[in-house]
């Protein structure tokens, strides 16, 4: 078993709380911070405590769906959905996506944003600072950002092809489905790690397809998954933006793209502007 830095592991206080036993093993995935002990999943909470009891309740409120599967909450002997800065979460089994398993993402995601059709949208979502909430405002025109010297000539190519869209519905969506939907046998498709922004549902199965472009190999037919959407493309040049303009943020101003980046983002925005027209034609 790989011992895990003291940091990573919950204390035996924390487990205690929750009413787990069971020495943590480490877990693939999760950005090395998630930990199986007892039958459920600890990882250091995302965002505020008020975040997390929001993730919690709602997470209650989905664990039945018949559509898709959710780790149910783990709560504390006093009710608490965070001890210690730590979260839990029932272990869910199954294979993460994409490859192999696109269209079961996509599936997925159409199935869990229609659940969330009607969930009203959190105050925190204006809050967040974090790399991808600030991609994400970058993307649909809502706050300027200067990217790394690596990534500005892609920067400035998306920006150009970026054009207004027609008004759509927003609610809230997963924005990082693309590896975070798990499959196993006889069971409908488990989606976790939820990472919540209020856009039209349409902008989440773009991320998941600029997602492919960027870093697998994205089968053919799914670069026209959402072409009955009037305004398709424009999501996907959004989806690019958000994902550069995060990965800039991780990088930080002083920073350097990895050797590779540059030509990745401009492979990809290729594709969507002349294979995509092909593909239409």
């Amino acid at each position: 078993m790989t011992e895990l830095p003291s940091n990573t592991v919950p204390p035996r206080s924390v487990l205690d709380a929750f009413g787990v036993r069971g020495t943590p093993v480490p877990l693939v995935g999760g950005q090395g911070r998630s930990v199986l002990a007892g039958g459920f999943v600890f990882k250091p909470a995302d965002g505020s405590e008020d975040e997390v009891e929001w993730a919690a309740s709602l997470f209650e409120r989905l664990a039945p769906h018949s559509g898709f599967r959710v780790p149910l909450p783990l709560r504390a002997a006093d009710g608490r959905s965070v001890v210690d800065g730590w979260a839990a979460g029932a272990f869910l089994a199954g294979e993460t996506g994409p490859q192999g398993h696109w269209d079961g993402v996509l599936g997925a995601g159409r199935a869990f944003h229609a659940a969330l059709r009607r969930v009203p949208r959190p105050d925190f979502l204006d809050r967040r600072t974090h790399p991808w909430a600030v991609g994400d405002r970058v993307a649909w025109g809502e706050q300027e950002f200067d990217v790394i010297e690596d990534l500005a000539a892609p920067f400035s190519a998306l920006l150009e092809l970026r054009r207004p869209v027609k008004p759509d519905a927003a609610q809230l969506i997963h924005g990082d489905l693309t590896g975070n939907v798990l499959f196993a046998a006889d069971e409908v498709p488990g989606v976790i790690d939820f990472s919540p922004y209020w856009r039209p549902p349409v902008f989440a199965e773009a991320i998941v397809v600029a997602d492919g472009l960027l870093w697998f190999d994205l089968p053919r037919d799914l670069l026209t998954s959402g072409s009955d959407h009037p305004d398709w493309q424009q999501m996907l040049v959004r989806a690019l933006i958000f994902r550069l303009v995060a990965y800039s943020g991780i990088v930080g101003t002083s920073g350097q793209a990895q050797p590779g980046e540059p030509e990745r983002y401009a492979r990809a925005i290729d594709v969507v502007v002349r294979k995509l027209a092909a593909l239409r034609a």
